[in-house]
């Protein structure tokens, strides 16, 4: 049960830094956090107990810990914020700033299929457009405040 406690409270620990980091949005899903942990930890010890290398039972937890996490929305305003208005703020203004653009231009992702390599595609090009327009029009209605 102490090995068990231990490896939940790492793949918890290692989500939650992710969630902090990229997804505020999920920050406060509990249920989200220990279900995803509990599952990982699972896997890990499933897999080890199955006589798996180390490296591939890490492997398989981190694909259960981290399914859907790869593309964040978050990162994305924040990448918006910090190349294009970064000559407007002060460096420490701009992740608050983009903090606070989050829920304005969340409106903009629902028109978007967001998958884990949204990034690499095409279409991330219009996304990233239509964040810089969203974000533009923001600051010249409400300044920067």
């Amino acid at each position: 049960m102490d090995v068990q406690q231990k490896d939940l409270s790492y793949f918890r620990l290692r989500l939650q830094e992710l969630l902090n980091s990229s997804f505020p949005e999920k920050v406060h899903d509990q249920k989200f956090i220990d279900q995803r942990s509990s599952w990982a930890a699972n896997a890990y010890e499933g897999a080890f107990r199955s006589g798996n290398a180390l490296e591939q039972c890490n492997e398989i937890a981190n694909y259960i810990l981290f399914e859907g996490l790869h593309f964040s929305k978050f990162d994305t305003v924040f990448k918006v914020v910090c190349n294009e208005f970064d000559t407007i703020m002060a460096d420490e203004e701009l992740r608050p700033f983009a903090l606070k653009m989050f829920p304005v231009c969340e409106p903009v992702f629902a028109g978007y299929e967001l998958t884990d390599d949204f990034i690499h595609g095409f279409e991330f090009d219009l996304l990233y457009t239509e964040l810089t327009g969203t974000i533009a029009i923001w600051i010249e209605e409400n300044g920067l405040q």
